[in-house]
This record gives structure tokens, sequence and C-alpha cells, in this order.
């Protein structure tokens, strides 16, 4: 079976592009592997995605992400919609840090973009912060903005919520991953893991850090992977009810050069209620295709995640916790930080650099990459990047 275009990857920039194509009326297929039952054991490739919450807001301390997150959040209610599943959870989102001297750029860059894109939001310093959620205890000069419309997504269901209005509108998903993207005279072959082949006029690859597989792009695309640990502290229901207003938590620390993450109590698969955070106070660098794998499978760092917690106590003080566990991710830099969306041939198309922001605003990212693989220029969409490498 041929097709206009195959996507591959099914991750949250994937199904978004492959659900964008099909409105678009494009002949298209979306291939990608399930979500691994056991990481542990797992010999393939691996997903960011695989996860239940994500920070989600429209401010930002750059221009273009704040737009792509504005755009996807407009569309997260049709999105939900056509493929029948909730994924965004409105509980507000915080960006924090130092009022003055080192970080405090962040949350002032933050602010002025705000205010020039129009975005609902709120100045407070760290005792308004405390006065208004209770359960943080936040140094008292900090200067930080709450963003009411903001809150999390979940990217499973984000990513199942894509596939299946894709489907609906005629999208092919095969479960199977890609080992090998050729063109060819006459348009492109995609063989697969199972060893089946399709044939389209186009591909675009959004395959996230694994991107850089060989194989995948006729060159590698030049993206910095690193490993990054996420720390979940588990609560019990009388905390969880306690923290039912949390907001979702960005806190540049006292020394103006790290950060956490925080996101509100949410429920996982295995019933257990979690905060989860996130924010390695050093860099791993992965050089390799092997080296990815080796670090999905070894379920993050426990000295991060220890670390985490006590970054989190010092701002939720008073926070009862019932177990700590910690798991492995993995983001991709691009050296302009903005994502490439390019073509490497006529046929071939790269999709990828989330830069550590990419899950909130899929449903652009998504659809900037649909129209370039059909052909049209991004410089008309009211961004300031090129998306070229």
């Amino acid at each position: 079976m041929g097709f206009d275009v195959i996507v591959v990857g099914a991750g949250l920039w994937g199904s978004a592009c492959a659900r964008h194509l099909a409105e678009m009326g494009v002949k298209v297929a979306l291939v990608g592997p399930s979500e691994p039952t056991d990481a542990a054991t797992h010999r393939g490739v691996f997903g960011s995605h695989y996860d239940q919450a994500r920070i989600t807001r429209r401010m930002d301390s750059r221009m273009d992400w704040s737009r792509f997150s504005s755009a996807s959040m407009a569309r997260y209610a049709d999105v939900e919609a056509l493929g029948n599943r909730r994924f965004f959870h409105r509980a507000g989102s915080v960006i924090a840090g130092p009022a003055q001297g080192e970080g405090s750029d962040y949350t002032r860059a933050t602010q002025l973009n705000g205010e020039k894109e129009g975005i609902d939001f709120e100045v407070l310093s760290g005792v308004e912060l405390n006065a208004k959620f209770s359960f943080f205890g936040f140094p008292a000069d900090i200067h930080a903005l709450f963003e009411p419309d903001g809150g999390w997504i979940d990217p499973r269901a984000h990513v199942a919520a894509q596939i299946a209005a894709g489907q609906a509108n005629g999208v092919t998903l095969l479960r199977t991953e890609v080992s090998q993207v050729d063109e060819t005279s006459g348009g492109v072959t995609v063989t697969c893991r199972d060893g089946s082949k399709l044939e389209s006029d186009k591909v675009i690859v959004a395959a996230g850090a694994f991107s850089r597989a060989e194989g995948l792009l006729p060159d590698v695309p030049e993206i910095a992977v690193f490993a990054r640990t996420i720390a979940l502290v588990e609560i019990d229901a009388e905390e969880q009810a306690r923290l039912r207003d949390m907001p979702s938590t960005i806190y540049i620390l006292p020394d103006g050069v790290r950060d956490i993450y925080v996101l509100p109590p949410v429920v996982y698969p295995n019933g257990k209620t979690y905060i989860k955070l996130g924010g390695d106070p050093d860099n791993k660098e992965l050089n390799s295709l092997s080296e990815m794998k080796d670090w999905f499978r070894s379920g993050g760092n426990a000295d991060v995640g220890a670390y985490l917690l006590e970054q989190l106590l010092a701002v939720m003080p008073g926070l009862r916790y019932q177990s700590l566990s910690h798991g492995a991710c993995a983001t991709s830099f691009t050296r302009s930080r903005h994502p490439l969306i390019y073509g490497q041939t006529d046929r071939i198309f790269a999709l990828t650099g989330g830069n550590g922001a990419g899950a909130k605003c899929a449903d652009e990212i998504g659809r900037l990459g649909a129209l370039r693989v059909l052909g049209q220029a991004l410089d008309g969409q009211g961004y300031g990047s090129s998306f070229l490498p």
C-alpha cells in the first residue's frame, strides 16, 4: 500500500503531525512501536512520553515557545473531543525565581513576553505566593508568575487522543519500529523491524532523541541528548485532598542556575498518587543509540531522585509522603533552542528537538511539520525561528 506521507515516530509530535496531515487531505501512515511493558528488558527504542503528567502553560521566556504553547492549548478541547480522550487538566501554573541577580532574567523575560502576548497572569512575591497556596514555603524574596489557565497534560492520553482523531480521519497506524528509510527515484521506501516495507512519496521522521538512529535520516540531526531523572513522591489520599489546589510549578533555585519543576498530585496506572518532579543538577549527555537505550532501561539515577526530594521539601516543608521512586527520561536540545523542522532532501524531513519544552505544544509543532512536508514555507506562521539546523 502506498502513502502520500509516512510519519516515523508515534509519540507526541508524530501523532500530532499525522492528525494534521490527515485533516489536510493527505493519505498518511503513522509508524511507531507501542510502549514496552517492561522497560528494564526492552531492546528496542523508547519514547519520552511514557508518563502521566507534564506541565503546560502559555508563559515562557522565549517568545516562540510561548506562541507554540498558546496555539496548542487553544486546540486542546478540539483534540480531546475528536480523540474522545481527556488529557488537559487546568490547575494553574507558577514560574518562580530570584527577584534580583542571577536567575532573575528568566522570570523577567517570561513576564515581559506574557504582557506582550496578553496572557492572563498574576505577579506575586514569595509571601503572596505562600499566602495563596498555604502548602508552599518559598523564600520571601522571590518573583513569581501565576497563570490560572495553565496546568498539566497527560502525555499518554494526549498521544492516544491524537492517534484516535487521526484514525477517524483515515490515518493508518502501524505498531512497529522503523529500521531504515531509503529514498528512491520515485519516492521513499520504509523498512520496519518486522520485515515489512512501506512506500510513500515523502517521509517525516519525528522520533525524538531516537531521530539520531542510523538509517532514519540521511544526515544525523544536530541535537544533543541528555539523560534526565524524574522523581515520584507518593502521597496518601489525605495529603492529596490537602493539595487539591496545587498548581504546576517551575522554580529557579536560589543559586540562579539550577531549577526544578513540580507537578500536582496525579494518579498513576498502578493506582498510587504521586507528585512528579525533575531538574537534574548535572547534564549527562547520551552520545549513542546504545547509551540512550541503556539509560532508559536503567530507571534513572537514585541520587538525583533523592536530591529532587530535598529540593521539594525545601519549598513544601509540611509535605507528608509515603515513598520515593524514580524513572528515566531524556531531552533533546538544538543549538538554536528551537525545533528542527526541515527537509534533508526533497522527500525526507526531520521533526525533532523538543528542548525540554515539547510536550505541551506538540499539536502546534506537529502542524508546522505537516505544513513543511507538504512544501509550505514556515516563515509566515508568526515565529522568529527558521527551524533549520
